[in-house]
């Protein structure tokens, strides 16, 4: 939804604006207060309620990161198993 209302925003602006919309739009100011107020939406939803949410959103997303951070590893070893199959090694 943050997207289509960045690109309903834009797509009336000529190139030569980009830049001066952009700059206003993702200041460090205007993240540090888009986060804020996410973390204290999540906070207002999930953790004042005693919801079990919360739990299950760090095992979901830790196991993510964990699979994605793996991932280049396990495709070198994916690819030199192949490639010694192919040329008769090990």
């Amino acid at each position: 939804m943050a997207l289509r209302r960045v690109y309903s925003e834009i797509k009336g602006k000529k190139v030569t604006e980009l830049p001066g919309y952009f700059k206003s739009t993702f200041s460090m100011e205007t993240v540090k207060t888009s986060v804020k107020r996410g973390l204290d939406n999540y906070n207002e939803k999930y953790i004042q309620t005693s919801s079990v949410d919360p739990i299950l959103h760090i095992c979901f997303y830790g196991m993510a990161f964990s699979y994605l951070v793996a991932l280049p590893n396990e495709r070198r070893h994916l690819e030199h198993q192949q490639h010694a199959k192919e040329h008769g090694g090990h």
